[in-house]
């Protein structure tokens, strides 16, 4: 257990340094609040539409189906790294996990859920 010493101190140093960069913010920071500093910020310019405009559900779609996939192909990267110790056990396996994520993505284009309107 000692070796996870130094990671459980770094962890309270971040908590801490969290912590105490949150209060002083609050106790130091100006509490001035006007018309322009509580409208939102858009680089700069004036908010085009409101900023409690709904979005599509296919927005949220593309996201979500963006980042499954993102982070399945991260799966790639230690699997080719290891690929010569796997030997062809490791191959076959990936392309089971390679062809379950194609069968994935041809239903979901299929069904439209791509789509941008």
């Amino acid at each position: 257990m000692s070796e996870y010493i130094p990671v459980l101190i770094m962890l309270i140093i971040g908590a801490g340094t969290s912590a105490l960069i949150l209060v002083a913010t609050t106790i130091i920071g100006p509490k001035k609040s006007f018309a322009d500093k509580m409208e939102p910020f858009e680089c700069g310019e004036s908010p085009i539409v409101s900023p409690k405009l709904r979005f599509s559900v296919k927005f949220y779609l593309v996201a979500l189906f963006f980042v499954i996939f993102d982070i399945e192909a991260v799966f790639l990267y230690p699997w080719a790294v290891l690929f010569k110790s796997l030997g062809l056990f490791g191959f076959v396996e990936m392309m089971i996990f390679l062809a379950l994520l194609g069968v994935g993505l041809i239903y979901i284009w299929k069904k439209g859920a791509l789509e941008w309107e």
